[in-house]
């Protein structure tokens, strides 16, 4: 099968990039013939940068390169933005231009909330029409798929879970930043509101009450010039922090094997978002079979009581309860541990992942290759 993915791509700072990057290599490694349509700045093996984000013709370049390149299936990441300018409305141009020639397409939503803008559901009712194969991460995000647009579409709606690296655990992080004989709770990502890391250095104090030698490890960035209100009012929290010399921030955007040095000194990872769609840092911290304390979100609750992989809480004192919890009982957090390696091995490996993906375009492809498969030898 020769699958064509348009999205953006490593070295570009964005989750949705980290992802296709693994699934088009976990599709890819399965003898599928793949090739990535992205914008300025994505590179790699078969990597197309065809498009700037701000461009009036996006549409038109994607579509003109892959149609060239004969794809069996398009398939499409989709997030708000991405696509140019009114939410990325050029996508639902690219997608009926597929339509018109026969072209199927899948389409990933990334986002999926049940309290859309009007203009985003305007967009997301047309994607789902007009595409051939609809993808989500969790059964809640189908069902509020249909809630608002219309059981019609149930059998065009397929959840395949995000993937998630073979482990990569490791515990060299700790020597690295000469933390070694500290209990580590790493906040990680970009430094915004939604995040709610905010909520963790305001309880911090009450963990170091109960665990003396626990460390807040903050790593992240910006985006651009965004937030920087927010920003300057959440550093000047750490540094006014009674435990400030128990905070360790870390700033940049780090290539993958540094932030695996960094996810690798964590004994748990928090994420206290207050709003939240999938989250790409679930995600590396099971690669790295660390367990998780997170906000009662759904996209949360979903993973939780699949994994049992952590713990949600409620509020502010149940984060710090549930943080406490985890630091100061070994046993437990093994067991969360195994718990997580259970789950990737069995459910979301991104082989597991890729195969699902493979199925799903075998239902909506013209041609039925069965078991032809590509191969290419340098």
């Amino acid at each position: 099968m020769r699958i064509c993915y348009v999205s953006t791509y490593p070295p570009i700072e964005c989750g949705i990039a980290t992802y296709t990057g693994y699934l088009n290599e976990a599709v890819h490694g399965l003898h599928n013939e793949t090739f990535v349509i992205s914008q300025a700045g994505a590179q790699g093996r078969d990597v197309f940068p065809v498009y700037e984000p701000g461009s009036a013709s996006i549409a038109t370049r994607i579509y003109n390169l892959s149609t060239r390149m004969t794809p069996d299936i398009i398939h499409i990441q989709h997030e708000f933005g991405l696509y140019g300018s009114q939410n990325g409305v050029q996508i639902i141009d690219l997608i009926v231009r597929y339509r018109m020639v026969g072209l199927p397409v899948a389409t990933t939503l990334h986002t999926v909330y049940p309290d859309l803008e009007d203009n985003k559901k305007i967009l997301v009712a047309l994607i789902l029409n007009e595409s051939s194969l609809i993808i989500v991460h969790e059964n809640y995000q189908k069902e509020i798929l249909l809630k608002i647009f219309g059981s019609n579409h149930d059998k065009k709606i397929r959840v395949i879970p995000h993937g998630v690296r073979n482990s990569i655990m490791s515990e060299h992080g700790k020597r690295k930043l000469k933390i070694e004989e500290k209990k580590v709770i790493l906040l990680c990502g970009y430094f915004r509101p939604t995040k709610g890391f905010h909520r963790i250095v305001r309880i911090f104090p009450q963990v170091v009450a109960k665990i003396p030698n626990a460390l807040l490890l903050i790593a992240g960035k910006s985006r651009g010039l965004e937030f920087m209100d927010y920003q300057r009012e959440f550093f000047e929290m750490i540094n006014q922090s009674p435990v400030t010399d128990q905070i360790l921030v870390l700033r940049g955007q780090f290539p993958q094997h540094t932030f695996d040095t960094i996810l690798s000194a964590a004994d748990l990872v928090c994420l206290p978002y207050e709003k939240s769609g999938q989250s790409g840092i679930l995600a590396q911290s099971f690669a790295h079979r660390k367990p998780v304390v997170t906000s009662d979100l759904m996209p949360f609750r979903a993973l939780i009581d699949r994994s049992n992989g952590g713990l949600l809480a409620k509020d502010d004192d149940k984060m710090a309860e549930t943080i406490i919890k985890i630091l100061s009982d070994d046993d437990f957090r093994k067991q969360l541990e195994k718990n997580i390696t259970d789950y990737v091995n069995r459910d979301v490996s991104w082989k597991h992942v890729a195969r699902s993906h493979i199925e799903a375009y075998q239902s909506v492809i013209r041609v039925p290759y069965g078991k032809a498969r590509h191969v290419f030898w340098e």
